[in-house]
């Protein structure tokens, strides 16, 4: 059953920044979504658009439909129930969420007093209960935000936005100022919450490790529009467009070889909403564009293994496969410069080998 499916979504701020452009996704009940990019591609955005969050004055267009329903086109009573009963959203930074003159369980109770008519003593016995389910003390309930480490900030983040039994979450960056040991419990909590009560989960993150772990399918975003989509394993693995490979090779693997020769990211950052470049947005900083990516602006095509990317390199279903000039998916230095073997040393400008 879909859950969540967005087509055609576009963004354009005051000023004229087109900040999603055209956007389609859809995200069945029970499965888990990641939305991989730079800062600046736009994947904060598409998050709050979906729940009509932007600032007045940004123009909004498409469809996103919750259940059927399209959010875009509802009475704002119905958005405000829909926020929490419907969907909820688990912002980066809890600090910055968290009411700091509040506890802690006053501010999961709240919305559980509004939304779902509980009397206040079963709001405050959720509430614990909700805490509970997060791995923390209902006892924590009467603790003030800054009385509580990163860590279980952002579990209170997770139980306020499980509060009122959401059909979906969106989780924006949830582990970004966390320790690797804290950010593990966090994406495994987020994952049997999800899992265990057949919700949706839209994930957004730069580190496509983070969400090939944790997500069924990724959509690597690239300049407010999907340059890559289908099976997570597969696009962090085995990228198909240029982009979704960098992403993948910043983020070199222990113990594989042909890591040690990628390159560490792209030089250069992306490209200002307000004046995109001609033709394919990335071709400015792609190791291997061509003539026609500064003209040809290419949508996204069906490729092999249920996958979608935007790339003159991807002929389709009959031949959808890694960028050329990469090892296992992952760009290595001089691709599209004169390519090396991916098991031999670096290239240098000059095409000799060190």
């Amino acid at each position: 059953m879909t859950l969540l499916e967005v087509r055609d979504l576009r963004v354009t701020y005051p000023g004229g920044a087109a900040a999603v452009r055209g956007v389609d996704l859809t995200l069945p009940a029970g499965r888990k979504l990641g939305i991989a990019g730079e800062s600046g591609c736009g994947k904060s955005t598409l998050a709050l658009a979906l729940l009509r969050l932007l600032p007045a004055g940004t123009e909004v267009s498409g469809r996103v439909l919750l259940d059927g329903e399209d959010v875009l086109t509802m009475r704002w009573g119905r958005v405000r129930a829909v926020r929490w009963a419907g969907a909820s959203i688990v912002f980066q930074g809890a600090m910055h969420s968290l009411n700091p003159v509040h506890r802690v369980g006053d501010q999961i109770a709240e919305p559980v007093l509004l939304h779902r008519r509980a009397s206040r003593a079963r709001a405050r016995a959720l509430a614990g209960e909700l805490l509970e389910r997060v791995g923390l003390s209902a006892a924590r309930a009467t603790a003030y935000p800054h009385q509580l480490s990163g860590g279980q900030r952002q579990r209170v983040m997770i139980a306020m936005a499980l509060a009122c039994a959401p059909r979906l979450i969106v989780a924006d960056e949830p582990t970004t100022a966390l320790d690797v040991m804290v950010q593990a419990q966090i994406l495994r909590l987020i994952e049997e919450s999800v899992t265990g009560h057949d919700l949706g989960l839209i994930m957004i993150s730069h580190d496509l490790s983070v969400l090939a772990r944790t997500c069924d399918r990724l959509a690597v975003m690239y300049a407010g529009r999907v340059v890559e989509e289908g099976p997570a394993g597969a696009v962090h693995e085995r990228a198909l467009h240029p982009y979704a490979a960098a992403l993948s090779a910043a983020f070199p693997r222990v113990g594989d070889p042909a890591s040690r020769f990628a390159p560490r990211g792209l030089p250069g950052d992306p490209p200002d909403p307000a004046a995109l470049p001609a033709g394919c947005a990335f071709h400015p900083r792609c190791p291997v564009a061509r003539e026609e990516c500064a003209t040809d602006d290419i949508a996204l095509r069906e490729a092999a293994g249920s996958r979608r990317a935007a790339c003159v390199l991807v002929p389709g279903t009959a031949g959808g496969r890694p960028v050329p000039g990469t090892a296992g998916g992952r760009p290595v230095p001089g691709a599209g410069r004169g390519d090396r073997p991916p098991d031999g040393p670096p290239a240098d400008p000059s095409g000799r080998t060190a």
